[in-house]
């Protein structure tokens, strides 16, 4: 089916030709609108038509909507990220605590420690331990219902103690902070005081690095910021921890790193992650700097060019050091942008995912030379917290959309088998930053019109046109489920709350173009097709209403439903319909400036959204709450 550019509007007769060919809706259809955005009707509707309900998130008006003049309904917002302060930890519950009959744990086995560790108790009055209130109380409940030393034997710190210290130690490997982890540890065998002072300083430092080895614990599961008190556009879900078992563990093991680390993503991102990190801390900072403003078009001269064509000259592989290298060679010191180095442009652009005009801009020159060294340590720091967000497993099939890179992938035993170009969110229509799981693909799927794009962009025309949504292959249903005319809606009554639900017939003008992919969610965001096709031509995607476009749609439907592109095509042929996903497949619409590929090199990309500098705000906030701490 040959698509038709952006429209504003459909011709009578287009919609009614595109009626007879998908189908004219039959009665029942009537269901498909029970529940839509704001209609406040009870019943649901069919799967794939219409979004979800809206998010816990509640869009307000930018304006009273008194009378129906200018209000709109806006998008989540960013707030100002407030860490939660750190309590002082209350021993007086050890110390007022009676020694049981029997052990309170059942799993708890009084060593010879035991009657050592609760003379030691009464070291810990007057001892100023701050940890998150979480922490904390699992410090208590578990000396508690286990009144033993797990980090002391004799009157020393013994090998567990030493593991975990090592680890703490070496948290910046992973793009952490260390002086969040730091312990004072005691010196080994006996102290120059009295076996009293020797005890409460053991007591003391077994306190502290439980406190501590908890905080490292949930940090590496979970991240050191919740994300969804960063933003509306974060939805990630809870990934609890057993504290008490973490200690529990620890009490009944020599393997302390082994446990630790594993608390740490499993998977091979985060550990290329890791890599990278090292490997720039490493490094020594480029000599060459370009400046990031060039503008160069053939023809024209600039001092810049020759550290350009240093950068390029410098990263040749084999095929394009075959085709451009004795180019290079013979203009390197040209500060003329010859003709002859527009293909040599051209070729790097297009390696780098851009259009390949042959013009230096901002981003040619941001693609060749790189980014700086202090800000790839930055983007990977920022990318490992906030792979900590996700499942340590992330899947395998799973689709990953790395907005920042514009793309789309299918990833399948360790393969990519489909990348694909895709258009995400305006910065005033941003994606959200979640996971999910596929299940269902529309075939010329309806397209659902959220209330946000009602208000926002289609009540000021209706207001001077009531029956342009009746013209253009929309359909209009009031709250009760029935189908309305547009033009005898009086569109002027109202603002932000609309009572009527709006969806766009199957048509070559479809916003979804001629599928998408569902994988439902309070974002109402999902992958499809469309008619805007010049859009993946830009380098610069970040262009949609917060969906997110895929220049190969068919590719990825094909991909998720385990079949072929020619089956693809043959269910296009025969008009509306639907079909579940049977297996398991997450999806990530992820946002990484740092990513690796699945050979283990890490690309970078622009902060579209400004999130990275967000997150840091967090993490900062995080860290001021957490340096004050004993």
């Amino acid at each position: 089916m040959k698509l038709l550019g952006n429209k504003a509007t459909v011709l009578p007769f287009a919609v009614a030709a595109a009626m007879l060919a998908f189908g004219a809706p039959k009665a029942e259809a009537q269901g498909f609108f029970d529940m839509l955005f704001g209609g406040g009707v009870k019943h649901a509707p069919p799967k794939g038509d219409f979004p979800p309900p809206p998010s816990k998130y509640k869009p307000k008006p930018k304006a009273p909507a008194a009378s129906g003049g200018g209000a709109q309904i806006s998008s989540p917002s960013y707030y100002t990220y407030k860490s939660d302060p750190l309590v002082r930890v209350d021993f007086s519950a050890l110390s007022a605590a009676p020694e049981p009959a029997t052990p309170q744990d059942a799993a708890f086995e009084p060593a010879a420690t035991g009657a050592a560790f609760r003379e030691a108790i009464a070291g810990l009055d007057g001892y100023d331990l701050y940890a998150e209130k979480d922490i904390a109380k699992a410090l208590i409940a578990y000396y508690s219902a286990n009144p033993d030393f797990i980090w002391v034997t004799g009157t020393s710190p013994n090998s567990r103690a030493e593991d975990a210290v090592r680890v703490l130690g070496e948290a910046a490997s992973y793009g952490l902070t260390p002086a969040d982890y730091t312990v004072e540890v005691p010196a080994a065998g006996e102290s120059a005081g009295n076996a009293d002072e020797r005890l409460k300083e053991l007591v003391r430092f077994e306190m502290a690095l439980s406190a501590r080895v908890l905080r490292y614990a949930r940090d590496a599961q979970s991240g050191r910021v919740d994300p969804n008190r960063m933003t509306g556009y974060y939805d990630f879900p809870p990934k609890p921890l057993d504290m008490e078992g973490v200690l529990k563990t620890l009490a009944h093991t020599q393997q302390v790193r082994t446990y630790l680390e594993s608390r740490h993503p499993q998977n091979s991102e985060y550990q290329a992650l890791r890599v990278e990190l090292e490997a720039l801390q490493a490094s020594a900072e480029d000599e060459i700097t370009i400046d990031p403003n060039l503008l160069l078009k053939p023809g024209q001269t600039s001092p810049e060019l020759p550290k350009l064509l240093t950068k390029i000259a410098r990263n040749l592989d084999d095929e394009m050091g075959g085709a451009y290298g004795e180019v290079l060679a013979r203009l390197a010191t040209s500060q003329v942008y010859d003709p002859e180095l527009v293909p040599v442009i051209k070729a790097v652009q297009k390696r780098a995912g851009m259009k390949g005009d042959g013009v230096i801009g901002p981003r040619t020159v941001a693609s060749l030379a790189g980014t700086s060294k202090a800000d790839k340590i930055q983007k990977v720091r920022v990318a490992l917290e906030e792979l900590r967000w996700l499942p340590s497993d992330l899947g395998s099939p799973r689709v990953f959309i790395n907005q920042p890179a514009f793309t789309a992938s299918y990833i399948d035993d360790g393969e990519e088998k489909l990348k694909t170009r895709a258009v995400v969110g305006r910065p005033t229509n941003q994606t959200a930053f979640f996971y999910d799981q596929i299940e269902q693909i529309d075939f010329h799927p309806y397209w659902g019109v959220p209330q946000s794009i009602l208000v926002n962009e289609m009540l000021p025309r209706l207001r001077r046109d009531p029956g342009y949504l009746d013209r253009a292959g929309y359909e209009v249903v009031n709250a009760r489920g029935k189908r309305i005319p547009s033009s005898s809606v009086n569109w002027g009554a109202y603002g932000a709350k609309i009572p009527y639900g709006v969806r766009q017939l199957p048509s070559e003008a479809n916003a979804l173009g001629e599928l998408k992919i569902l994988f439902p969610n309070k974002h109402a965001i999902y992958m499809h097709d469309t008619p805007q096709k010049s859009f993946f031509q830009r380098d610069m995607r970040a262009l949609s209403h917060g969906c997110v476009r895929l220049q190969d749609p068919r590719g990825m439907a094909a991909a998720v439903l385990g079949t072929s592109v020619d089956y693809i095509e043959d269910r296009l042929k025969h008009g509306h319909s639907t079909e579940d996903v049977t297996r398991k497949i997450p999806v990530y619409v992820a946002y990484f400036t740092a990513w690796p590929d699945l050979s283990g090199t890490v690309e970078y990309f622009n902060d579209v959204y400004g999130r990275d500098t967000r997150l840091q705000q967090a993490l900062d906030s995080t860290e001021a709450v957490r340096s004050p701490a004993s």
